[in-house]
Formats: structure tokens, C-alpha cells, sequence
């Protein structure tokens, strides 16, 4: 291995560390306790080292977002990928992402209500934003409905699930009703 190469895996694995330290560190205590001061301190590197990798804590919230979206993607594919029939790869998808909501806050928030300084729903957009579109479009396109754009249904049954998220976990909506959310969304879908 070259030192090249060496740096360059360096370079990454720190990078890794920190993304890693700010995500555990969110989910913890909250993202307003990710700063660049306690992340040197925790991955024990100086804080010119940090920025060095990024430019701040907004950088640092888009590194996890990123992150999230690829981790989201794979745990919808699986779920959907292991249903049979449409109804139960809708039902598959809601349940996954509702659940991937609940036990991830620190990255759903990186990924949907902070500024990690993201492009969405155009060309600039990150691959890994566009894969977790992706991954909802794939099961919803088949249940759109004749006439119906699937990227407009599907981004209309996104936000229906991105408002359960929220709203259960702004304890908006009681919890213990989530399920019965997800069905009745699924059943007014008339997916058979």
C-alpha cells in the first residue's frame, strides 16, 4: 500500500469516527449537544483536525443524512423485497419507515427537518437522497393508480408518513395507534 493509499484510508476512517460520534452523540442527547468542540473531544483529535474534514456542524448533520437515507433505503428494499403482493409491500414499506423514524429521531431529523446543507427534488440532489426516493417509488409506482403520476403519489404518501413520524413523536398522536394509522392509509389506498 502506498502512503498515498494510506492517508487516503486515514482520511476516511477519521471521517467515519466523526460522522459515527456526531450521530451517537444526537440520538443521546440531542443535536444541539453536537458541536465541533465535544466531537474533538470525544473522537480525541483537535478541532482544526475536525474542520478539516468538515467546514462545520451543518456539513456534519448533511454526513448523517446521507448516511440515514442509505441506511433507510436498504431497510425499505429488504422489508418490501420479502412481501408478497402489493398491499403487503405498501404495508411492509410504512411499517419499516415509521419504525426506522421512531428508532433513529438524531438522523430522521438530520435527514428531514435540519439543515445539513442538502439539495433536494432536483439535479444537485446526493445519490443517497435519491436512492431513498427511490426505494418508497418502487414499491408505490404499482399502486398509484391509473392516471396518477408515481412520483407525485408517492411523494404525497411520503408526506403522510412523514407526519405520522413527526406527529407520534411530538407525542401529537398516540403512539399505540400507529399501526392502525398504517392500515387505515393502506386500506384508503384500495391496494389489494
Amino acid at each position: 500500500m502506498s502512503v498515498q493509499e494510506r492517508k487516503q484510508r486515514e482520511r476516511a476512517e477519521r471521517e467515519r469516527l466523526i460522522v459515527a460520534t456526531a450521530r451517537e452523540l444526537a440520538e443521546q442527547q440531542g443535536w444541539d449537544a453536537v458541536t465541533t468542540r465535544r466531537l474533538a473531544e470525544r473522537i480525541e483529535y483537535s478541532q482544526p483536525v475536525l474542520y478539516s474534514h468538515f467546514r462545520g456542524k451543518r456539513e456534519i448533520i448533511g454526513a448523517v443524512a446521507l448516511e440515514g437515507a442509505t441506511e433507510m433505503a436498504a431497510a425499505l428494499r429488504a422489508a418490501t423485497s420479502a412481501a408478497d403482493g402489493p398491499r403487503h409491500r405498501v404495508t411492509a414499506l410504512a411499517r419499516t419507515y415509521l419504525d426506522f423514524a421512531a428508532r433513529n429521531p438524531a438522523v430522521y431529523d438530520a435527514m428531514f427537518q435540519l439543515d445539513g446543507g442538502l439539495a433536494f427534488a432536483n439535479e444537485d440532489t446526493p445519490a443517497p437522497l435519491k436512492d431513498g426516493f427511490a426505494a418508497l417509488l418502487e414499491s408505490l409506482e404499482e399502486v398509484a393508480g391509473d392516471g396518477v403520476h408515481p412520483g407525485l403519489f408517492t411523494e404525497v404518501f411520503w408526506a403522510a408518513l412523514h407526519g405520522v413520524a413527526t406527529l407520534t413523536r411530538a407525542r401529537r398522536l398516540p403512539p399505540e395507534d400507529t399501526e392502525r394509522r398504517v392500515e387505515l392509509l393502506v386500506d384508503r389506498l384500495a391496494i389489494t
